[in-house]
Parts: structure tokens; sequence; C-alpha cells
């Protein structure tokens, strides 16, 4: 049997039955009264890998290792909060807020480093040299990155897994639109089968778990059929996605509060990740609210890159119009920009290792 495949449960599994899901299946009803118990049969194929059960990562440190950190904050109290960077300035700023989490935002690097936008334009080349950028500037700070649709088929989803956990991401979200896909609270949206998108989290997993030493990488299910085929659906998918090994579901565009409660209620024990974009289909929740109504994962895709927009467009005005930068640069000389960008901590080292390059800064 090939590496990671062994984490599926053979047919002859002794494991505790649990309820029988086929991809062809028809969505459950949503209210359990008005429908019969489900059938308690054993499955031969429900993921199980018992070296990343959330009860191993109760307790102890938080680790050093990204991936590991962010199964512990999964595994412990509280709600992960992820501002969406766009940059390694935008990266930087949040990491001076004092957030423990980052999200890579698809739509945020494609604007960024392409001047482009959310309509799958970027390529895997281009996320992960952003990614190998951000993971760099805090190893021991989790990133969470937009890996579109795995950028092909089940090769190229694997080769995404692979170059994702060597550049130090701690997990990714991989979806089920079309390889033509757009922005998650644009109109227009199309989804593949369910056949393949759970081909999809099946090839990440096997590939997370063939990666040479092991690795605690987080694999995010995200489904973007509720606008095309309603939440019924949509969850029905996740239910799929968790039984082939994803490790966190993810509904994009959640419309209210009470379908967010009934996805979380839907999922569990599985932990859910709402993205909320100001002015896009899922309501603002804040952090509170999120966490009150069950989410355990919080992004705000467009954050960064939606304030940099604005901060640049408005400097760019006031240069044009008074032909000066002074009001725009808000008293933030060249030293206190490079400090925000990391500048004691490498005269430091250069000081540490003997240099005298910049004894004078």
């Amino acid at each position: 049997m090939a590496p990671g495949l062994d984490f599926f449960k053979s047919s002859e599994s002794t494991e505790a039955p649990v309820v029988q899901i086929s991809a062809d299946a028809e969505p459950e009803a949503t209210c359990a009264s008005e429908s019969p118990a489900p059938k308690v049969i054993p499955r031969p194929d429900v993921y199980y890998n018992a070296r990343l059960d959330p009860k191993n990562f109760l307790e102890g440190e938080l680790s050093l290792d990204a991936a590991t950190r962010l199964r512990q904050m999964l595994a412990r109290p509280g709600i992960v909060i992820a501002p969406g960077i766009c940059d390694g300035i935008s990266a930087r700023c949040a990491l001076e807020a004092g957030f423990d989490c980052l999200y890579q935002s698809g739509a945020a690097t494609t604007a960024s480093r392409l001047g482009m936008p959310d309509l799958a334009i970027a390529t895997l080349n281009d996320f992960v040299q952003s990614a190998q950028m951000v993971c760099s500037l805090s190893p021991s700070t989790p990133v969470i990155a937009d890996a579109d649709t795995g950028f092909g088929g089940t090769a190229m989803v694997a080769r995404t897994v692979y170059q994702y956990i060597r550049s130090g991401v701690a997990g990714m979200h991989i979806e089920d639109q079309v390889q033509t896909k757009r922005c998650g609270h644009l109109m227009g949206k199309q989804v593949v089968s369910r056949e393949e998108f759970i081909t999809r989290i099946r090839a990440a997993v096997i590939a997370r778990d063939s990666f040479p030493g092991g690795s605690n990488f987080v694999i995010i299910g995200r489904t973007d059929s509720a606008q095309v085929l309603g939440m019924e659906e949509a969850v029905f998918r996740l239910k799929l996605a968790a039984d082939a090994g994803a490790d966190v579901c993810f509904i994009e565009g959640v419309k209210t509060a009470e379908l967010l409660t009934s996805t979380v209620e839907a999922l569990k024990p599985k932990p859910v990740l709402v993205n909320v974009i100001s002015g896009g289909l899922t309501p603002s929740f804040t952090c509170k609210e999120a966490e009150a109504l069950g989410a355990k994962i919080i992004i705000f895709s467009l954050v960064s890159c939606v304030a940099a927009v604005h901060g640049i467009r408005a400097a760019m005005q006031s240069l044009k119009k008074t032909g000066t930068d002074f009001s725009s640069a808000k008293g933030m000389d060249p030293r206190a920009f490079f400090e925000v960008m990391g500048l004691d901590d490498v005269v430091s080292l250069d000081t540490l290792a003997g240099g005298s390059s910049f004894d004078v800064v």
C-alpha cells in the first residue's frame, strides 16, 4: 500500500461503526425530527490517523513547528483569528499587531503579485513564492494558505501540498470550484462534482501523510457550492470531505448567523472556518460573534489589501495634488519604516556574528 493510504480504514476494520455516506447519495434532511435515524454500518472509506487525533494536541507548550502549533490552537479553547496578508509589509504589520496566525489569501496574493483580479490567474509558483517569504518572517507563526482548486489534477494537488509544507505553511484550504475559478464572493461560480472534490481532498491527505519525515500539515476542505446548489448540498459535501480526511471544514459565503450555527452543528466535531469580507456574502461577524456562533477559525481575507488600496490611493492623490509626501508620511522616517520591517533583528544578527557593517544605521 502506498504511503498515506494506510490511514483509510479497510473493509475489515474493527473501528467503531460510523454513519454510511456515499458520494452519490442524497443530502440528509436538515431537520433530524423529520427523517429516520441514519443506518449505522461499518465504513471502509473513513480516514483516521491516530497521530493527528486532536486529543494529542491538547496539552504542552505551543510548538515551534507552525503546523503543530496550528493543530494545538485548533484543539484548545478559543477562536483562531487569522488576518489576511498580501505581502511582506502587511505580514510585518499583522505580526507587530500581535496576531498569532496569518492567512495568505489567494485574492490578495493575486492582487499583490500580479495586480490582477481573483479569476484563476495566479499559479502555484506565485502562491509558493509568496508563502516562502511570509513564512520566513516568523517561522513558528502558523500561516494558512489558499490553495484554490489545487492547480490541476491529483498530481498537482499533491505537488501543492509538498511545496506548501516545504515553504513552512501550516495549513491550506482546497475547494470544489472548477479550474477557471473566481473569488468566492463573486457571482457566477461553478463547482465540480462531489466525486472530483473528494478526490482532491484525498490527494491532499495522502500527500501530507506520505511527506518524508512526517508532517502535521492541516488540510481544510472548502466548498463554494452553497451559492450554486444550496446549503444542504454544501454541508453534505463537507461531511464527505471530513470523512476523506479534511481536518477543518469551510463553507464559503455563509449568509446568516443562523446558517453558520446550523453548519457548525451539522459538521461537529470538525472545526469550522468562516471567511469575513466586508461587503461580501458573509455578514461582518466580529471575532467574538463568530466564536459565539461556534466557528473555530475566522479569516479576514481582504483586510490588508483593501486597506492598502485606500492608504496608497490617498497618498498618491495627495502627492499629485500637493507635490509632496509630507502629509501622507505622517512623521514616519526611513528608519521607523525599516524598524517595522525587522531592522533591529538584522542589526543584532550582524553584531552577534562579529560584523560591524551596521554599527551605525
